[in-house]
């Protein structure tokens, strides 16, 4: 299969979805329409207009079916498809006003759904990462799985924003999709009970047997800086003299709280140099007063890391604060806006690029680790719930080929 595509938006499959903060990089600001952008036909175009116009009366006036013909889904369907045409696919979206409602408690940390990232591969949705504990997760969804079918119904070449629609629901309700798991040619079919999903941004724990602090980082929203700070006084409190950030599957958030938790590993220089339609760049140093500057520390990624968290670790590599060690991430690099529409409605729009602080494009390239490292099949990932309950002997057993390579370059090793 081509390479994914660049679409990435986070299904916490709630009430609605956004690739969570939309985190395929809404940036903080959430403005409303460009001065003029309220002109019905701007100057020069008005011949294509036109075509519209005649258009819309063929179908008004002709079309057999007069229980469909319905002005406000015409007028969406032609948005949609006019956002389509920019190629950024999954990505660049339109929002109806109750999906654009449901995106503040998105951001917020609030859902009601399955607790899943999703993405695109050829003309298939697929499952980016399970949130940790979602019931997602709980029910054997996996980073990779192609979704084929939701309730038996296919699928394929459907937008994201319509799979999500099949997808969400109220907490206590079931969904069954059916996947093809990575490596796998079997469908499967997964029934999943929806809950309310509480996501708590940054959890950690010593990894035992050693003086390693593991922090992970499962997205940047609103809360996501603060939560490090208690997570950074915790666990310097437990006497770690090293820490493995872990970013794997993360995709993405709020820039300005990207930009707020890199700045706590770092002593100076740039986190990112965003880049807009013009060219022009504008540089974004770290804040000073970082909280964690000074303990020895390893990033981890892999292909399910995206749009925030690639900032994230391009940054961390280009300050040559830590070796990044994992798989390439997945390669989204615009920076969403979101342009409020008359009604409700609302357009996540890419306006700029992001770059590392070197000018690295991270648009369709990803981050490559300086050290790769892939998990095999059916290896479990570590994390800090599963970490807190182990003791040492039970850890050294442990699959996570990229955990224990990140305690080897510490030279912490259990």
């Amino acid at each position: 299969m081509s390479r994914w595509r660049q679409a990435i938006f986070i299904l916490i499959l709630v009430s609605f979805v956004s690739g969570t903060a939309f985190t395929a990089g809404v940036a903080a600001d959430r403005n409303g329409l460009f001065p003029g952008s309220t002109r019905v036909e701007p100057a020069g175009l008005a011949g294509q207009f036109s075509i519209f116009w005649q258009a819309w009366s063929l179908v008004q006036g002709r079309f057999v079916d007069r229980s469909v013909v319905d002005p406000r889904n015409m007028t969406y369907g032609a948005i949609e498809g006019m956002l389509a045409s920019l190629g950024d696919n999954g990505h660049t979206r339109f929002l109806t006003p109750e999906e654009a409602a449901a995106q503040s408690s998105d951001i917020a940390g609030h859902f009601e759904g399955i607790g899943a990232e999703l993405g695109q591969k050829d003309s298939y949705p697929m499952i980016v990462a399970p949130m940790d504990g979602s019931p997602a997760q709980k029910a054997g969804i996996q980073a990779g799985d192609i979704i084929v079918a939701v309730d038996g119904q296919q699928v394929a070449g459907m937008s994201l924003d319509k799979v999500v629609g099949m997808v969400r629901g109220a907490e206590g309700s079931k969904v069954t999709l059916t996947v093809i798991h990575p490596g796998d040619m079997n469908l499967t079919e997964i029934t999943i009970v929806r809950a309310k999903i509480e996501v708590h941004p940054v959890t950690w724990a010593m990894i035992p047997g050693t003086k390693v602090a593991d922090i992970r980082l499962s997205q940047f929203s609103a809360n996501a800086n603060q939560d490090l700070l208690e997570a950074i006084k915790g666990l310097r409190a437990a006497g770690a003299q090293a820490m493995i950030v872990d970013v794997r599957s993360n995709t993405g958030g709020l820039l300005d709280q990207c930009i707020s938790v890199t700045s706590q590993f770092l002593q100076g220089g740039d986190v990112l140099v965003e880049q807009d339609a013009k060219g022009s760049k504008k540089s974004h140093p770290a804040t000073p007063g970082g909280k964690a500057t000074d303990l020895p520390m390893v990033v981890l990624v892999n292909r399910g890391t995206a749009s925030a968290a690639e900032i994230f670790a391009g940054a961390i590599q280009d300050n040559k604060r830590a070796q990044v060690v994992g798989e390439t991430t997945f390669g989204t690099g615009t920076v969403l806006s979101s342009f409020t529409l008359s009604d409700g409605s609302a357009m996540l729009l890419g306006t700029s690029e992001w770059l590392t602080p070197s000018g690295r494009q991270i648009w369709k390239q990803g981050i490559k680790p300086d050290v790769e490292v892939k998990l095999p099949a059916g290896a479990v990932a570590a994390t800090p719930s599963t970490e807190s309950g182990m003791t040492a002997d039970q850890f050294r057993s442990s699959t996570d080929a990229q955990v224990m390579k990140a305690l080897e370059i510490l030279g912490m090793q259990p």
